[in-house]
């Protein structure tokens, strides 16, 4: 089995299945073999395990909240000056919702809170590392961070630009990019993840879903999202320290850079 075909069946389990239905593909994509099952489910666990911020809106898959959760802010709760109107991302750490500000001014923002039960010492580490690192950049091609605190019952939170668009590649498709038009695109978001590397910033998880394009008067601008599991090369970003261990994989497998 080469390392391309897992990799294929990797994507096919969590592109085409959902969690649910994995155990039933692998019944009959492995058809017996114990050592790929093992392999496979290994990588899908940890795929579950990482579970980012910001896994859905306009091309992410949907995702849903147990709303009798204990202490968990729903629609409609006001945190601060902000309340929120719809969830629209579910990761393994935290959910986003679109926010309205209500002062000093009206605007529609993407906050993001920890959820109940996760706020353990490295999740709330993580969560601030990502804080940080937003508010170290400042690049017309990365979403912007704007405020943060913590709810009523005590979960972090953070409110950032919220970036309403395709992912890359979704776009470039569906509105049939030429490849210069891809290029220069592409370009922009060199420019950005150079920005974030000269803040010392390395993203760790770029892939289609975390790079969004929108329209805007008239030309495709693309925003980088989701800095939940960035690194600081050369200084802290919190006082918490964020220990990746040597067997914990960080990224998604098919994007990953090969030295990590």
């Amino acid at each position: 089995m080469t390392e391309n075909r897992v990799k294929a069946m990797f994507l096919a389990a969590i592109e085409e299945h959902k969690p649910e239905q994995w155990p039933g593909f692998l019944d009959e994509a492995c058809s017996g073999d114990e050592n790929l099952r093992a392999e496979l489910e290994e990588l899908l666990r940890s795929h579950r395990t990482m579970g980012t911020f910001h896994e859905n809106t306009n091309g992410y898959p949907a995702a849903t909240v147990d709303a009798a959760e204990p202490g968990l802010d729903s629609v409609g709760t006001a945190i601060g000056p902000y309340k929120l109107r719809e969830q629209i991302g579910e990761g393994g750490m935290g959910v986003v919702y679109v926010a309205e500000q209500m002062e000093p001014i009206t605007r529609k923002v993407a906050l993001k809170i920890v959820k109940p039960g996760m706020a353990t010492k490295d999740v709330v580490s993580r969560f601030e590392a990502e804080r940080q690192a937003l508010a170290l950049m400042e690049h017309p091609n990365i979403a912007r961070v704007f405020d943060g605190g913590a709810t009523q019952s005590g979960n972090p939170y953070f409110v950032m630009e919220l970036v309403q668009g395709l992912p890359v590649t979704e776009f470039c498709d569906q509105q049939r990019l030429s490849t210069r038009q891809r290029l220069e695109l592409f370009l922009s978001i060199c420019r950005a993840v150079q920005h974030a590397h000269q803040r010392g910033i390395i993203h760790r998880d770029l892939k289609p879903t975390n790079v969004l394009v929108a329209e805007i008067d008239g030309q495709p601008v693309a925003k980088v999202i989701d800095f939940g599991v960035a690194k600081a090369v050369s200084h802290k970003l919190t006082d918490g320290t964020v220990y990746t261990q040597y067997s914990q994989m960080i990224g998604t497998p098919m994007y990953m850079s090969p030295e990590q």
